[in-house]
């Protein structure tokens, strides 16, 4: 049988739904104890530089509550390094962050600016955190995440995700085997490979099915999903159908 596949999930959008109100309810950390229970093996949380989700007490209340590791994402500046160092984090994943954006769109462009990214990322390895870098499925920014020491890759499927949905199957199937190839590229490096982004019940089976990766990342879909049917039970199928793809010959 292939290695389990680790779930982390994404708690944000519950303090999105939150935050509608200026209010504490729901509780992103209460969210997230139901998670690891529900089956998670982690759960990440974003803070982002205009605070739009989650809030700087929230993850100082994640870090005391937690039972599973925490994956903090952030942005590439001072204060979210600062914010980082500060806490310890089991695990820290550098995202690209504009305001304006809705969600993060595309990967850290790691081969651009190599120099920045090492020196950026260094006090963090040095902390204890395993660092990983959110990067898209192109074979130069997995190689630059190698050269820059980076533990953890992760991803971004997106753009396969969106194709499927979209009706655009050939595009799809492009996007996947991108995924593919960048994955294994990655574990050859040494790199150990996470992916997420968009991932719902209709296309996370090939995603799962890839085994060089040891992790997926999903929030969205599943806080959207948790409103029909409760968190517990949308994590548990989610859960279930991760197992059935890396059980499936």
């Amino acid at each position: 049988m292939a290695e389990r596949l680790r779930l982390g999930v994404n708690i944000d959008h519950v303090a999105t739904v939150r935050n509608a109100r200026g209010t504490a309810f729901p509780d992103p950390v209460r969210a997230a104890l139901i998670a690891e229970a529900a089956g998670a093996d982690g759960i990440t949380a974003h803070l982002r530089e205009d605070r739009r989700h989650i809030s700087d007490r929230d993850i100082e209340r994640l870090v005391e509550a937690l039972t599973k590791p925490l994956n903090f994402e952030m942005a590439m500046t001072e204060e979210m390094q600062a914010i980082a160092l500060r806490h310890g984090p089991h695990a820290i994943c550098v995202v690209p962050e504009r305001r304006e954006e809705r969600t993060t769109e595309g990967g850290l462009d790691v081969a651009r600016d190599e120099a920045r990214v090492a020196a950026f990322i260094a006090p963090l390895r040095e902390r204890g955190s395993r660092v990983s870098l959110f990067i898209g499925a192109d074979p130069r920014q997995v190689e630059a995440a190698a050269r820059v020491g980076a533990a953890v890759i992760e991803i971004h499927t997106g753009a396969y995700c969106d194709a499927h949905h979209e009706g655009r199957p050939e595009e799809r199937d492009a996007e996947l085997a991108r995924v593919r190839d960048a994955a294994a590229l990655a574990h050859a490096l040494g790199l150990e490979v996470h992916a997420g982004h968009g991932l719902t019940y209709e296309t996370v089976a090939p995603v799962a099915a890839i085994p060089v990766i040891r992790e997926l990342n999903i929030g969205h879909f599943l806080i959207g999903e948790a409103i029909m049917q409760g968190l517990a039970p949308a994590i548990a199928e989610m859960r279930r159908r991760m197992d059935a793809a890396r059980e499936t010959p």
